[in-house]
Parts: structure tokens; C-alpha cells; sequence
């Protein structure tokens, strides 16, 4: 069995400092006179960036998953949801989230931190009552919520008609008037240009990274890509996040020239679709034992990253940036509606099959042996048509294990009969199970 060099990325620790101190911004914005505001991870955080540079936010998803992988803690926000009426069935990281709020705690310490105004989109059924219902916990905070629920983005429908981005780009400009009557701030056009720039940086260089991982062998694992592309889910406008990029980037390419793998044994490559549970993290251990290394998901790929489906070829690719920046507001909403909504996991609300023609692509553009269906009960939104993609991927010829879990609530992951699961899904691909 061929063994690859392995190294440790030189980034670790630059990464942990960024996200430390971005929470830690949150948390003293206060007492400097800044301004917080909570959303979604999709929200369009370029926008209030425009009322100036003391404005920092915390989004709901990576908050809520920061919860759920302190298991006593999480049991503890999820005991605090379900006492107040919500139901089990919701998502689990919305859960850990008013959970949090329910008990007056935060996930990194000290009490939950209200903040000044609400700013997010809605795409998946739970979004918009998500801060609607944490604005009404934390004593009525403004909010301001942009649909994005326009339809599925060219070729997964042949036509993206000009009306729909118009639809979002107005809501966009709607929104910085509120955000200005709101705060009582002047809006700063250039800052504005200047973070959405920001946004199309990250978004596009994320999706270069992933594309690193065709190579053979996979430069980084699918537990390296969770904790880097956290940063385009905290903030996809952040400067420091958007430079970090191109410093990983380069990083990984060198690993790539070097021959450096992300599992010293790599025999077998495998993908999953959404995110998984952190129970499951022992699981990628125990494969990467086997010589299976996970090269990533639609999920870690998509989520942030901004990719362009071709049809003619079935490929998946980065979506090129402008040419140039956007000079005026207008321009500048209008880009940023038409980027977002080609965003790849948009389109699994659409239809299921937009979901399995970009996951074949995946599967066969990164030289896959295998793919691993989560059945998440977490996260309803994209798990929409997971059975439908099943049967898709199969018929496609491609090797498939299913599980069913919950990414934010461990209470529903049966980590043991998984891993067995999975062990019976790598003898097939040809493993020794030590």
C-alpha cells in the first residue's frame, strides 16, 4: 500500500486567531460604541458594512454549530427550546441557537448578547422565523429580512430573468434605508462596494481551494475544509477573511506541488452531501485509518463557495469574478443578487435533480469511489429530495451509503450502528477493516 508525506497546514493557528477575535469583536462592539447585528450565514453581510467599521455580526448556523459541539451544553439548549414549545422537528442548529438565548448564555461564555438589529434572507422555511422569534426573545430588535426565493439559476433553469435580480437587488436597496433609519447612521457607499468586493474574493477563492482537491492525493480532508470554510458562513465581507483566503489557497496549491496528502494512506476517495454530525468526525478518523479520505461535500464546497454548473460538460466550476468592481450602489445590489442567487445549494430548494447533477459532477470530476447521503433530520431544507438524489446517483452507477442523523443534535445519531455502516460500505470499495 503506497504511502504519501503529510504535514500539518501552516495556517492552523492564524485561522484560530481570525475567529477568535471575530467573536471577540462581537462580543466588546458595546462597549466601543459599534453596532451588532444577528442573521443568517447567507445573509448579505456586505450591506450593513456600509454604516462603517465598527459594525460586526454573528451568524446563526456557525453559532448554533458552535453550540451543538459542546454536547453538554447543546443538551442544555435543546432541553431549553423544547420546555418552551418548539418542536423537535425544527432545525437543530435554529434550536441550539434560541436555546442559547432561552438561557441567557453564550457558547463562548458570559451571557447572550443582544443586538442592535436583525439583518438576514430567506430561502429555507425556517429562516425568517428564526430571528423573528430570537428578536422577540431579546425584547423586540428590529429586523429586516431579503427573500431570495426567486427560482433555480441558469442552466437549472434555462433563463434567469432580469425581473427576478431586480427583485432582490431592490430589496437590497430597501434594506439600506432601514439599516439608516434604523441606526441613525449615514450609509458609506464605498465601504459598501468595498465589502461586497470582498464577498465575490472569498465566495470565488473558496471555490479554488476545493477545486485543489482533484488532485491526487486530496491536499485536505473534508474535516479541514469544516473548520476553513466557517469564515465565508461568520462573514463572506470580511477583508481579513478574504486575504486569508489567498494565504490558504497558495498553501494548499504548495501541498498539492509537493505531493503532500491530507491521509498519508489514501487508497480510496469518497464525498458526502450536506453537513454531518460531530459525532461523526470519530467516523473520518476510522476511514482515514482504512486509506479512505473524504474529499469534501456539495455541502463544504457550495455552501460559500460560488461555482457555475456546466451542462454541456457536467462539470462544476468557480464562477469567474468581474472584471471590475461595481462603481454605484445600484450596481452594486444588482451584483450582489445575481452572484448569490447562483450560489450551488440554492438550487437543491428547486428540484432534487439540480442537487444529484452537481453531485455526479463532483463524484466523477474528483475521482470518487463512493458517496456518503446524510438523511438529516437537522436540517430539513437541504435534505429536501434526498431519496429522490439517492436513486439519481445510483442510476448514475455511483457507489452510495445512506445514514440518518441530525447535525445539532447528537440525541439522533446513532454513532455506533454508523460506523458499522460504513464499514460494510468500505469492505465493498476493497478495504481490510482493522
Amino acid at each position: 500500500m503506497g504511502k504519501y508525506p503529510t504535514e500539518p497546514l501552516k495556517c492552523w493557528k492564524k485561522a484560530k486567531e481570525l475567529r477568535n477575535r471575530f467573536y471577540q469583536n462581537y462580543a466588546l462592539a458595546g462597549e466601543k460604541g459599534g453596532l451588532r447585528w444577528m442573521g443568517s450565514a447567507w445573509a448579505f453581510d456586505a450591506v450593513p458594512s456600509g454604516l462603517g467599521d465598527d459594525v460586526f455580526c454573528i451568524s446563526g448556523e456557525s453559532y448554533g454549530a458552535a453550540c451543538a459541539f459542546d454536547r453538554p451544553l447543546s443538551k442544555k439548549f435543546l432541553e431549553a427550546a423544547r420546555n418552551f414549545g418548539f418542536s423537535r422537528d425544527l432545525c437543530a442548529h435554529m434550536r441550539n441557537y434560541w436555546g442559547s438565548l432561552l438561557a441567557d448564555e453564550s457558547a463562548f461564555g458570559g451571557k447572550f448578547v443582544k443586538p442592535d438589529f436583525g439583518w438576514s434572507q430567506h430561502i429555507c422555511c425556517s429562516h425568517a422565523k428564526w430571528y423573528q422569534n430570537a428578536a422577540q426573545m431579546k425584547g423586540e430588535v428590529p429586523i429586516f429580512v431579503v427573500d431570495v426565493g426567486v427560482g433555480a439559476y441558469p442552466p437549472f433553469e434555462p433563463k434567469m430573468y432580469p425581473h427576478r435580480i431586480k427583485y432582490v437587488a431592490d430589496q437590497l436597496l430597501d434594506g439600506i434605508e432601514w439599516l439608516k433609519t434604523t441606526t441613525g447612521r449615514e450609509f458609506d457607499d464605498e465601504r459598501f462596494i468595498n465589502a461586497a468586493w470582498n464577498d465575490l474574493r472569498s465566495t470565488h477563492k473558496w471555490a479554488q481551494i476545493c477545486m485543489l482537491n482533484r488532485a491526487k492525493p486530496a491536499p485536505l480532508d473534508e474535516k479541514s475544509l469544516y473548520s476553513f470554510y466557517v469564515f465565508g458562513t461568520l462573514q463572506k465581507s470580511n477583508s481579513e477573511f478574504a486575504d486569508f483566503y489567498d494565504e490558504l489557497y497558495d498553501e494548499v496549491k504548495d501541498r498539492v506541488d509537493r505531493g503532500i496528502a491530507a491521509v498519508h494512506n489514501e487508497r480510496f476517495r469518497v464525498m458526502s452531501d450536506i453537513g454531518s454530525p460531530w459525532g461523526f468526525s470519530d467516523i473520518y478518523r476510522h476511514m482515514a485509518e482504512q486509506g479512505v479520505v473524504s474529499i469534501g461535500s456539495l455541502y463544504t464546497f457550495g455552501l460559500e463557495g460560488m461555482w457555475l454548473y456546466d451542462a454541456q460538460t457536467h462539470d462544476l466550476l468557480p464562477r469567474p469574478l468581474p472584471d471590475s468592481k461595481p462603481r454605484t450602489r445600484e450596481e452594486c445590489c444588482t451584483l450582489l443578487a445575481d452572484w448569490h442567487l447562483s450560489k450551488p445549494m440554492y438550487q437543491n430548494f428547486y428540484h432534487p435533480d439540480n442537487k444529484t447533477k452537481m453531485m455526479d459532477a463532483i463524484a466523477r470530476r474528483w475521482d470518487t469511489d463512493g458517496i456518503v447521503l446524510h438523511y438529516n433530520r437537522g436540517c430539513r431544507g437541504l435534505c429536501m429530495g434526498i431519496a429522490e438524489t439517492r436513486l439519481g446517483l445510483i442510476e448514475r452507477g455511483h457507489r452510495v451509503v445512506a445514514y440518518e442523523g441530525n447535525m445539532g443534535d447528537e440525541n439522533e445519531f446513532d454513532q455506533a450502528a454508523t460506523r458499522k455502516r460504513m464499514d460494510i460500505f468500505m469492505e465493498g470499495l476493497g478495504c481490510k477493516i482493522n
